[in-house]
Formats: C-alpha cells, sequence, structure tokens
C-alpha cells in the first residue's frame, strides 16, 4: 500500500488513531508493533468496531477484504500521508515551538482565533514526530486554520516536523535552558529551535518575531514578511497589566486580564492578540477569548482552595521557566511556600543549574522551600529535602504547609501533581 492509494480513505473517515481502545466507526487505526507489543493483533478488532481502514507493519495480519494493510513501517507510512494531506490543504498552517510556552501559546492562539475561525489545534502533548502527522491528518475540510505546536529535543527535529507540518507562518516563543542533554547545551537549543526559521525563509513563509526578544530580532533581521510585536515601531504594541496574581495587558482602549500567572505569559497573550488583529479579529472577540481560557493542563495553572492559593506548574521544567516561575511567585502576597522538583534532561549541566535554582529560592521571601529529587538534594541544603513525592506526600500527611500561597514545579516526572489533595 502506497500514501497515495490510501489516500481517499483518509479523505473519509472520521478520525485517525494509534489507540485501538479509541476506535469508532469510520476511524482509521494505525497500529506500531514494539518489543513486547504487537498492536497489529488488534487490527480485527479494531474492523469488529467498525473501523474503516487499519495500517499494520506485519504481513501475516494484511487483509485487503477487511481493508487491513500491511506498509514496511506504520510510522513511516503516516509521515508520508500526513505530507499528502497537507499538501492538499488550502488553509493556513501556524507552527510554534519553543523552550517555554509555547503549548499555553498554542491554546491561547486556537481560543483567539476560533472566535472567528473553525480552528484546528494540537490537542494535549501531541507535538512529535507521532503527534504532529497525526494532528495534520485531523485537519477536515470544515477546517479554516491549523494551529500546529512542535516540540524537539534535539537538532534537525524541528526541521523534520517543518517538513510535515509545512507551516505558512511561525512562531517560536523563547530559546531556554530546555533539554540541553539531548541538543548539547544551550548553543544547540538556539540552533535546533531556529530550525523553524530556516523552512520559513527558505519557502518565503511569515515569521511571527517577539521584538523584545534580543534573539528573535537578530534571527530575523533584514527577512520579509514579519509580523512583529512588543517595541513601539512593531506591528502590534501592547503594555502588561495586572489584576492581582493575573497577568493581563492592553491596546488602544481594550484591557485584557487573563487566567494565567506569570509576568513571563504577556509575551505569550502577546503573540496570541497578535495574531487575532493579523487576521482580522475585532478587539472585543480577543478579550473575551483569552478572558475566557482557563488552563487546565497544569501549565501555569492558579487554583484556590480552603483560603489557599496554589500554582500548579507540574507538566514541565527547566531551569528557565524555574527561575521565572519563582520570581512570578516572589511577587505573591502573603506567606508562602516553594516546592520544587528535579528538572530533568539538563545532561553535564544538571547538577549547576539544580545549585543556582536552589540558590535563587533561598535568595527570595518565601517561608520554606521544599525540594524533591536527588539532583535538588545534591545541589544543597533547603528547608525540607526529599528524594521522591512519595516521601513528600507521607511528611505532609502529618506535616501541613501553613502558607498562604504554595508554588508546585517540577518536571513530569517527578509527578509533583501527586501532593494536591495534602495541601
Amino acid at each position: 500500500m502506497n500514501p497515495e492509494l490510501f489516500y481517499p480513505y483518509l479523505q473519509q473517515c472520521t478520525k485517525v488513531s494509534i489507540d485501538s481502545r479509541t476506535i469508532a466507526p469510520g476511524d482509521i487505526f494505525f497500529a506500531f508493533s514494539g518489543e513486547n507489543f504487537n498492536a497489529a493483533e488488534l487490527a480485527g478488532d479494531a474492523t469488529d468496531k467498525g473501523a474503516l481502514a487499519v495500517i499494520v507493519e506485519r504481513k501475516e495480519f494484511e487483509d485487503s477484504t477487511k481493508n487491513i494493510f500491511y506498509v514496511p513501517s506504520t510510522l513511516q507510512f503516516m509521515q508520508d500521508l500526513a505530507r499528502l494531506h497537507r499538501d492538499n490543504l488550502k488553509i493556513p498552517v501556524i507552527g510554534l515551538t519553543g523552550s517555554n510556552g509555547k503549548t499555553t501559546t498554542k491554546e491561547l492562539i486556537a481560543a483567539v482565533l476560533s472566535k472567528r475561525f473553525n480552528v484546528l489545534y494540537t490537542h494535549g502533548n501531541l507535538n512529535n514526530h507521532i503527534g504532529v502527522p497525526l494532528t495534520i491528518m485531523s485537519v477536515k475540510p470544515e477546517h479554516e486554520i491549523a494551529v500546529i505546536e512542535m516540540g524537539a529535543n534535539h537538532q534537525k527535529e524541528i526541521e523534520f516536523l517543518c517538513s510535515i507540518a509545512q507551516p505558512d507562518y511561525g512562531y517560536i516563543t523563547n530559546f531556554g535552558k530546555a533539554h540541553l542533554e539531548g541538543f548539547g547545551g544551550f548553543e544547540g537549543v538556539i540552533a535546533g529551535k531556529s530550525e523553524l526559521y530556516t523552512y520559513l525563509k527558505e519557502n518565503k513563509r511569515t515569521i511571527i518575531v517577539n521584538g523584545e526578544d534580543p534573539l528573535q530580532v537578530q534571527k530575523t533581521t533584514g527577512y520579509e514578511p514579519v509580523v512583529s510585536f512588543g517595541t513601539e515601531d512593531a506591528d502590534y504594541h501592547f503594555a502588561s497589566i495586572n489584576k492581582g496574581n493575573f497577568v493581563g495587558l492592553s491596546f488602544g482602549n481594550t484591557e485584557v486580564i487573563s487566567q494565567l500567572t506569570g509576568a513571563f505569559n504577556f509575551s505569550n497573550l502577546s503573540a496570541a492578540t497578535t495574531l487575532g488583529l493579523h487576521f482580522g479579529l475585532q478587539p472585543q472577540e480577543i478579550k473575551e477569548a483569552i478572558e475566557g481560557y482557563q488552563p487546565t493542563n497544569m501549565r501555569s495553572q492558579v487554583m484556590v482552595k480552603n483560603g489557599i492559593t496554589l500554582v500548579l506548574d507540574t507538566y514541565n521544567a527547566n531551569p528557565s521557566s524555574m527561575a521565572g516561575s519563582l520570581q512570578n511567585f516572589n511577587t505573591f502576597k502573603g506567606s508562602k511556600t516553594v516546592i520544587i522538583g528535579d528538572m530533568r534532561e539538563l545532561g553535564p549541566e544538571s547538577l549547576a543549574e539544580h545549585t543556582a535554582i536552589l540558590k535563587m529560592a533561598l535568595d527570595m521571601d518565601f517561608d520554606q522551600t521544599i525540594t524533591v529529587g536527588d539532583q535538588f538534594e545534591a545541589a544543597g541544603r533547603s528547608s525540607l529535602s526529599f528524594t521522591t513525592t512519595a516521601e513528600l506526600t507521607d511528611y505532609l500527611k502529618e506535616n501541613p504547609v501553613t502558607s498562604k500561597n504554595i508554588l508546585l514545579k517540577a518536571s513530569r516526572g517527578i509527578g509533583l501533581e501527586k501532593v494536591l489533595e495534602y495541601l
């Protein structure tokens, strides 16, 4: 089977999936095989559930009478099929990447543009070599704009994802100290993320630029077309405003207060507003979209529980985002406790980065600094230190935190959100 012959099935299908448990009538199921699991064995179950077609990478499971088709590599076939589908799309595709804030920015952009357009956007964390093809293949004739998030932890990954998503517009949220191990240091991060710029330049597509980010300006100087925001001479200029612990922006006669915390989210709000204005939305539409957006994904999520303000930011962490979270939380009024967990994928620089973050936290106005993970434990002395979240949980059961504000920040693998019920 080749992508061109299979393409009519994609055009007819209800949705695409790599999870046999989600299959419903009219779906396409892409079966992956691993060392301990062969999804091709579920091909028959998928067709029994009404799957329109199934792709398998085991020849013995092929059955054309049931639309079960063999390919040498499910992943390669899926990526090639996604490229073919992208070639046939006639709608604007917005691609974004960055070290911090890309998921929040993506959701803000989608919320804003959805006020006027039917928007397809990356759901959850489907931003890799599997997620991007799935997202592209999910674009239907009724969609008018697609917003594609692209994640990476090594060089050449964004270049590859761009070959699938083929964005017409591109935005890099920032260059930070994330995935240092895979990228080979901070310079590697800059090179890897800038692969989006390379694609856009080579294909004469539009770059969205935060004029207050020197690296973004440096990488795009002299290039057109550019849509810029941030500085007074940019295409769009916004002023940062705050209401309590929440960040917002103003432009013209419009003031917008989001449900996000942290000055670092100002640029995310600005990018979404810029794209909204660029695509012709009215200020009131943008205001309604942003103020109605409720973060629920453990990213800059503010919760009030029993009179205590909790900032839940446990989906991801790196030195750049950790520093921003600590600096923002330090501005909160009242007593404050921070619970911070290890930052993953930092390679040889891990101990130095954890030591620097711990020193920053201890120098701030916090009642307690509690750390979780062996890297923070090796970095130095804090108020309390635990190797695992389970150990912290046992402690909190008998010793509740009494501060009026609590920050939870760690890499996803630490599972710090598990302590929520004990705070």
